[in-house]
């Protein structure tokens, strides 16, 4: 374990705790965070991993003496630049946030007033502590802007925040941390709703930062692949609890823990492909656009897939894998070509598709969460399919709802159960249940996994291919993730602005040669391995040279 002489942050058996309302109950405290202790020098950079609910963000936020949404800390200390910021009262917590310590959050675009301009914004905390005049707090902008990466960085700051990508959204929200020269930044899941060629383009932007500016960060995450790329040390957390800590090496080639262990081997799923069978869905030379707008965001799509296989369609924001997914559903009226499906032609739009076509065609959503009625049970969610299209009712119902709950490996105890109540997983797995209440033959995954942590997902993914051989059931598979590709496709489709830039069989969309997108794809999917970024930002400048 790291034990420098003089760390710039020491947190010494932290102990954080939140009041739990359980209905019909009185309240209790819960503890979140068990002990855990960490040390930070300067210019260094710690990793803390785990799955939600281990406690990476609240243990991060201690760090700024902050709990949110009622959570205290109770027990411990948080020492930073020799003192335990936990006994500075109100007024040293002001003079500290914003100042020695600064945050970079998730969701860039959530963070940012869209009424204001980009360099109002990331100066406002150097202002505000008199760090700088305004004029010298611009140019500091500026030259962070420059740093990051972003284009035209002595006039990006003009613009607003719905007038740059979420790539250069997350990059200045970084330059915003970075202004006041903090001596400590937490880094809270910066690059996880990013796509992954923009997560390359952050990721590489950040650790470029903190090496020039020499800052010391915190860099919160569940991906192991990408801390593995900017920290020196790694902490992983489970249930408010130290499962391991120590050196990037020594985490990622010699694992000591089982919970340790099973995080760098996730994604281990080997899925030999189906052969080439006859098309269940057939989409021919698609093309369509929103209603309203004088573009096609669909351009002469032409795919296939066969019954009981998986065809992912992957590509960044933006490319189109998701209006697809509306136009195969009806949601979106197609302007031109055809979609069959079982041998019939599918009418272009929802109100003319007969029962039967909505019923052999069932839809899995990303976020589980907005999906569910929360003040229906499980069992009301899972059964409304089974009344609706077998007129499924009391008992025969009942019966049912608790065989799909043993498919999806709830069994028992769970048909009563509200949606708040279960994990991100589990809701995940409800979606499934109703979704194969239908007995569909197709099913369409948009991004199913993207919002779960990756021992979850992978145990979605494993169930997923379960369903599959046991039921038969096609799925097409929207995804940005190129290692759940690899995981569950027989073939793949990759998009690009609308159309369909390579597609085929696994194995041969997987081989080389590459078009120029399908290559940046592949090469930005972050590996297990130190050195990886450096490699990959090495590779890319020797192409660009050649060029």
């Amino acid at each position: 374990m790291p034990d420098p002489q003089h760390p710039l942050l020491d947190i010494r058996n932290l102990v954080i705790e939140a009041t739990s309302y359980p209905p019909g109950e009185p309240p209790k405290t819960v503890t979140l965070v068990h002990g855990v202790s960490l040390t930070l020098e300067k210019g260094k950079v710690l990793g803390l991993i785990g799955e939600s609910g281990a406690g990476k963000s609240t243990i991060g936020l201690s760090s700024m003496a902050y709990g949110r949404g009622g959570v205290r800390i109770t027990g411990g200390e948080v020492i930073l630049n020799g003192r335990d910021i936990l006994k500075g009262g109100a007024a040293g917590l002001r003079a500290l946030r914003g100042r020695e310590v600064t945050y970079v959050a998730q969701s860039a675009a959530a963070a940012f007033n869209p009424a204001k301009p980009l360099m109002e914004q990331v100066i406002e905390t150097t202002l505000s502590h008199g760090l700088m005049s305004r004029a010298e707090a611009e140019v500091r902008a500026v030259d962070l802007f420059r740093q990051l990466g972003l284009p035209n960085p002595e006039t990006i700051g003009r613009r607003f925040p719905h007038q740059v990508s979420g790539g250069q959204l997350q990059r200045v929200m970084t330059a915003m941390a970075l202004c006041p020269k903090p001596d400590l930044v937490i880094f809270d899941e910066p690059t996880t709703a990013l796509d992954v060629t923009t997560q390359i383009d952050v990721l590489a932007a950040i650790k470029r930062a903190i090496h020039e500016t020499g800052v010391a960060a915190l860099y919160i995450t569940h991906d192991l692949a990408v801390v593995a790329q900017v920290a020196d040390d790694i902490m992983v957390l489970r249930h408010g609890r130290t499962v391991e800590y120590g050196s990037v090496q020594q985490v990622i080639e010699a694992p000591r823990e089982a919970y340790t262990q099973a995080l760098v081997s996730v994604r281990s799923i080997d899925h030999v492909e189906k052969p080439e069978a006859p098309p269940l869905l057939s989409i021919q030379n698609v093309t369509a656009r929103y209603k309203g707008t004088n573009f096609d965001v669909l351009k002469n799509v032409s795919v296939d897939l066969p019954a009981g296989q998986t065809l992912a369609v992957v590509g960044e924001s933006g490319s189109g894998k998701s209006t697809l997914a509306r136009v195969i559903t009806g949601l979106l009226p197609l302007g031109q070509g055809r979609i069959s499906f079982d041998g019939r032609v599918l009418s272009p739009d929802l109100a003319g598709r007969a029962p039967e076509d909505l019923r052999q065609l069932q839809m899995i959503y990303q976020m589980a969460d907005v999906a569910m009625n929360p003040r229906q049970t499980v069992g009301t969610i899972i059964g409304r399919p089974l009344e609706f299209y077998f007129g499924l009712r009391g008992e025969a119902k009942r019966q049912r709802v608790q065989e799909l709950l043993d498919q999806i490996e709830m069994g028992a105890g769970f048909a009563d159960r509200y949606p708040a109540e279960l994990s991100g997983g589990q809701k995940q797995r409800v979606c499934i249940a109703r979704a194969l209440a239908a007995k569909p033959k197709l099913i369409i995954c948009d991004e199913v996994t993207s919002a779960l942590d990756p021992l979850v997902a992978d145990g979605i993914l494993k169930l997923l291919l379960d369903l599959q051989a046991r039921e038969g059931v096609a799925y097409l598979f929207i995804t940005h993730d190129l290692a759940t590709v690899k995981a569950i496709a027989d073939r793949i489709a990759v998009m690009f602005k609308g159309q369909v830039q390579r597609y085929g069989t696994k194995t041969d969309v997987l081989a080389p040669p590459y078009d120029e997108y399908t290559d940046l794809l592949l090469s930005s999917v972050p590996e297990m391995k130190l050195g990886w970024l450096e490699q990959v930002l090495a590779h890319r400048r020797m192409e660009g040279a050649g060029n």
